[in-house]
C-alpha cells in the first residue's frame, strides 16, 4: 500500500533552482546574472511594478472618476415573465410576493417585468413598469399588467 512518506513527484516536474554567485564555473558567477552597479544590482534594489522609466505610468495618464453619477436615480428590481410562474392560479403578483418567495431582494421598491420566458396561468401582475413582450404575454395568458405610479425619490 502506498504511504504519504512514499510520494514523490513524477520525473521532470520539478527542477532544481538555479544556484547563483557560486564561482564563475558555475556559468552564474561574480555579479550572479545582476549586471554591473546600479539599482537592480543591490540586494532590496530594484523598482515597483508598474515603473516605465520615466514616462508617465500608466496608472497616473488614465482618468479618474470622471463624469455625472446619479444620486437619485430609480433602481428597479428586474423579473422575466418565466418567475412569475410561481404564483397561484388567478392570484395577484406583486413586489411584496415576490420578495417573500426569494425572487427579487429586499432592497428593490419598484419592480420591471420583463419578457423571457412563457406563462401559462392567468395572473394580475403589479409592477411599475412592463416591457411590451411581457405585457403581450401576461394579456396572451388570460391575465392583467397592471401598471403602479413611480414615485420620484
Amino acid at each position: 500500500m502506498l504511504k504519504l512518506n512514499q510520494l514523490s513527484p513524477d520525473r521532470g516536474a520539478r527542477r532544481k533552482t538555479k544556484r547563483l554567485g557560486r564561482g564563475h564555473a558555475s556559468g552564474v558567477g561574480q555579479q550572479a546574472g545582476r549586471g554591473h552597479k546600479g539599482q537592480g544590482s543591490r540586494a532590496g534594489g530594484g523598482v515597483y511594478t508598474g515603473h516605465e522609466g520615466g514616462q508617465k505610468p500608466l496608472y497616473k495618464r488614465t482618468p479618474k472618476l470622471r463624469g455625472f453619477r446619479p444620486h437619485n436615480k430609480l433602481a428597479y428590481g428586474i423579473v422575466n415573465v418565466a418567475s412569475l410562474a410561481f404564483g397561484e392560479k388567478d392570484g395577484v403578483v406583486n413586489l411584496a410576493a415576490l420578495i417573500e418567495a426569494g425572487v427579487v431582494k429586499k432592497n428593490f421598491t419598484l419592480l420591471k417585468v420583463l419578457g423571457n420566458g412563457e406563462l401559462k396561468n392567468a395572473l394580475t401582475v403589479q409592477a411599475h413598469a412592463f416591457s411590451a413582450s411581457a405585457k403581450e404575454k401576461i394579456l396572451n395568458a388570460g391575465g392583467k399588467a397592471e401598471v403602479l405610479a413611480v414615485a420620484a425619490k
